[in-house]
């Protein structure tokens, strides 16, 4: 698939999934979810879907399994409102929990940096060297 319309495919599809699981699926274990990246790897045969999902993190694992139990439904769904030729298997992962989100920012500096953690720097180094 080219660029520009792999793109525009993965928006429609992240509109309609987030659509189609906060509003169609009736499973009292799925929380407020968000749909936060669609991704059309190499041959477009399976669509990575990555999904913010609120509460403990059991009830996450819950609403994780209930979407993925989903599956065929919500592939369905899309069928009929996203015209593709061929519609690519669904594959659902969950994003980060909310405390390494809030992190997110400073972990991704620190790798820039190359710098370890103070905590894992300070038994390595040897006062006599």
């Amino acid at each position: 698939m080219e660029a520009r319309r792999s793109e525009r495919v993965a928006e429609a599809l992240r509109d309609e999934l987030g659509e189609i699981i906060n509003y169609e699926l009736d499973d009292r274990r799925i929380t407020a979810v968000a749909v936060t990246e669609v991704f059309f790897p190499p041959g477009a045969r399976q669509v990575h879907v990555r999904l913010t999902i609120q509460g403990t993190p059991a009830e996450q694992d819950e609403c994780l399994k209930a979407i993925q139990n989903a599956c065929g439904f919500i592939k369905i769904r899309v069928a009929e409102r996203i015209d593709m030729f061929r519609m690519p298997e669904l594959k659902f992962f969950a994003d980060l929990d909310p405390e390494t989100r809030k992190r997110q920012g400073e972990l991704l500096r620190r790798i820039r940096r190359g710098r370890p953690r103070e905590e894992a720097a300070g038994p390595e180094k040897k006062e006599g060297s």
